[in-house]
């Protein structure tokens, strides 16, 4: 039964690191607890019974599978913690998706089917690495989320001038003006791309340099 866990975790493990590779918020420690967590409860599901000592003649019965099948559908909960809107764009669906694939992981292992996990996890880091190159992904850009106070008078094209000056790219752009102490302000935010070899703190002061700037946030998007 601990090696069932054992390579429900390890399986869950190869996927995270993955995720990792590639700075993903959630990573190797969410997606090794989640499968080492299936692979727990899918043990306790396939052998609790054995463990109650119950004798032939006692009038029980047990539907084994309802432990297993709870876990498929608690994990959306989970799963769904990982997806974010920005805008009109659905972030972490793939990382959602990862940590679905490394509970059906973790649930074979726990119930003895070590090939099958094997061969499942070996297909979902192919999905995860091989086809990413089908895909418009860089591993070399870096995606940040920048919250930028305005005062009155300042251009928005100034920013994002000083921005693509360093190489960066804005992808997208929120516009607000709020009012607070009836005193008018104005709150910009940009999805920005840039190399990672583009340092955050000169991106930021590039911003601060610009007049009427009043407050730079940034923030990891995934």
């Amino acid at each position: 039964m601990i090696a069932r866990i054992g390579c429900g975790a390890a399986f869950g493990g190869i996927i995270g690191y993955e995720r990792d590779v590639h700075r993903r918020p959630v990573g190797l420690r969410t997606h090794l607890i989640v499968a080492m967590t299936a692979a727990t409860f899918m043990v306790i599901s396939s052998q609790f019974v054995y463990w109650q000592r119950y004798s032939r003649d006692d009038l029980v019965t047990v539907d084994s599978s309802r432990i297993a099948a709870s876990v498929v559908s608690g994990i959306g909960f989970l799963a769904g913690g990982a997806i974010l809107r920005t805008g009109v764009t659905i972030q972490g669906l793939t990382t959602a998706a990862g940590l679905w694939l490394v509970t059906a992981i973790g649930m074979g292992c726990g119930a003895g089917m070590y090939v099958e996990g094997a061969v499942v996890t070996a297909l979902g880091i192919g999905a995860l690495t091989l086809l990413r190159r089908f895909e418009d992904k860089n591993d070399h850009l870096i995606r940040r989320r920048i919250s930028i106070v305005l005062g009155e008078g300042t251009e928005i094209a100034a920013i994002v001038g000083a921005l693509t000056a360093l190489g960066a790219v804005v992808s997208e752009l929120e516009y607000e003006k709020r009012f607070d102490d009836e005193k008018k302000r104005i709150v910009a935010t940009f999805d920005v791309r840039y190399a990672d070899t583009l340092d955050v703190i000169k991106l930021v002061q590039a911003v601060e340099h610009i007049p009427g700037v009043r407050r730079v946030q940034v923030q990891a998007a995934t």
